[in-house]
């Protein structure tokens, strides 16, 4: 039986391309995402015409037992959970004060920060009996830096990073690997940065600063960068890094 990497997040970009790369090194990929059946199987089939394993599910993190229901299942049916890429999105888009309502605020909160937290409620106990796995959770600039029009996201993801921390102390001398890894950058994926600015404008600036001039963040690196993380030896594990493109700046410099 083969280890499971549970990719919770599994869209187009770093998600799906990271459960892509663990599948080839001889993990069962597991992808989640909330919608578009279609290109969760297009994800599946590709990993299976690789030669490699994956399973895919549609479910909505933010349904009561959801979570849960999805972890038993994957253990139950599929084999053990190994790691776990925690991928999931909580920009709501850029919103003054005023426009943020009260469930807007509680929603990001419910993605970035108590899904995380439910996901490690019944996958740490499981981790700690097997005596090993690793939680790689991708998070944002808006982690450590609060901006105008970002006060669901800031807080949701300052919480995400708060508990990161928090499991790792708790976790670390348990055996188990927790990873905070910060996106400082545009990420060339259609799933999220090609929906937030349409089909032209994603186009323009990927001719513009991605494609041959490195200037997005790619998938396929960044999933290199995860399967690194997970089989660190936990004399020298990293608990939080920052990614980016070698042309921008870091978020301390803006």
């Amino acid at each position: 039986m083969k280890p499971v990497c549970l990719v919770v997040g599994a869209g187009a970009g770093i998600g799906g391309t990271t459960g892509k790369r663990f599948a080839a090194e001889g993990y069962h990929s597991v992808l989640c995402r909330r919608s578009d059946q279609e290109g969760l199987n297009t994800l599946v089939a590709d990993i299976q015409a690789d030669g490699n394993d994956a399973t895919g599910f549609l479910f909505n993190v933010t349904n009561e037992g959801a979570i849960e229901t999805l972890i038993a299942t994957v253990e139950k049916d599929i084999g053990p959970i190994e790691v776990v890429i925690f991928n999931l999105g909580a920009q709501i888009g850029d919103r003054d004060l005023s426009d943020t309502s009260y469930k807007a605020f509680e929603r990001c909160w419910h993605i970035a920060t108590f899904s995380l937290f439910r996901t490690a409620s019944v996958v740490c106990p499981l981790m700690v009996a097997r005596g090993k796995g690793s939680i790689i959770v991708t998070s944002a600039t808006a982690a450590v830096r609060g901006n105008a029009g970002q006060h669901a996201h800031a807080s949701a993801m300052g919480g995400r990073r708060m508990l990161c921390q928090s499991l790792s102390a708790e976790f670390g001398p348990k055996g188990l690997h927790i990873a905070h890894v910060i996106i400082d950058g545009a990420v060339d994926a259609p799933d999220t940065l090609g929906k937030m600015l349409g089909e032209e404008r994603f186009k323009t600036l990927r001719e513009t600063r991605g494609m041959e001039h490195d200037g997005l963040i790619l998938p396929e690196k960044v999933a290199d960068t995860y399967l690194h993380l997970a089989k660190q030896h936990r004399s020298t594990w990293t608990h939080e890094l920052d990614i980016r493109s070698f042309t921008d700046l870091a978020w301390w410099n803006h």
